[in-house]
């Protein structure tokens, strides 16, 4: 499906009925990474899944856009176009600094943020790269162009996770405007406004992260009041893919604050 936004275009595939939830996925990409992901962990019943390429990626386009806070005033409308009311938002990554943005800026349809290895404004402190398991034959399930790829990913690195990358990650690469994208890119802050997110929000990260580290996650509690805050020793930046019943178990303590909250 696509939602035409003045002069931007966004795709987007959904699933399901209920609550809407708005899952934005990271740079380089398209929406298959993190439906595969979300799909695998988050509940079916009562949710209705929402995954849109953002702009520039996938078959998103970004006519016009020259800024990160273009990208989520655009991500602002396209919601109250598709959600009938406020909804959850999930990110991961490049798509968590948007989703940030979007609750910064319209708090009113946001009812709950979840954030997975989210990317910020900087990066303070970084790991250096490490491996925290390798099995021999994983890159048996992989095309010898893409195991650089996978490595520079993962920390975990099984025939499993590089199934993943395979068939989840690799497709959405090869479909991103780049010159859209590093002209969004060369403005790079969100306003992400002065106040705090006071609704139920999760914030995971991977402790060998050696993309966006796990410091400025713990440093995100001081805006985001009702947050529970985990640090993943032995995750790297696909923790989506890497240890999914973690992050099921958070997403559905959060799924219970939400509701209780509600």
């Amino acid at each position: 499906m696509k939602c035409h936004i003045g002069q931007s275009v966004i795709h987007y595939v959904e699933y399901g009925t209920g609550i809407p939830v708005i899952a934005l996925h990271g740079a380089g990409v398209d929406h298959r990474e993190i439906e595969a992901a979300v799909e695998a962990f988050f509940p079916h019943d009562g949710y209705r899944r929402i995954y849109p390429d953002l702009p520039a990626m996938g078959q998103s386009e970004a006519v016009h856009l020259n800024s990160n806070n273009d990208v989520v005033h655009v991500l602002c409308d396209f919601i109250e176009r598709v959600a009938d009311g406020s909804v959850l938002l999930l990110g991961h990554s490049y798509g968590a600094y948007l989703a940030r943005g979007v609750a910064a800026r319209r708090p009113d349809i946001i009812d709950g943020l979840a954030l997975i290895c989210p990317l910020g404004q900087h990066a303070t402190e970084v790991p250096e790269p490490t491996v925290v398991w390798q099995d021999d034959d994983a890159d048996d399930e992989l095309d010898p162009e893409d195991r650089r790829g996978f490595q520079e990913y993962f920390v975990v690195r099984t025939r499993a996770t590089a199934r993943r990358y395979r068939d989840h990650v690799v497709p959405g690469m090869s479909r991103v405007d780049e010159a859209a994208l590093g002209r969004i890119f060369a403005d790079w802050p969100i306003d992400m406004g002065e106040g705090s997110f006071n609704k139920p929000s999760v914030i995971v990260a991977g402790r060998q992260d050696s993309t966006v580290g796990y410091i400025d996650a713990l440093h995100l509690g001081q805006r985001y009041s009702k947050a529970s805050i985990a640090v993943i020793d032995g995750a790297g930046h696909a923790l989506l893919h890497e240890y999914p019943d973690l992050i099921t178990a958070h997403i559905r303590h959060w799924l219970q604050r939400l509701n209780h909250a509600m």
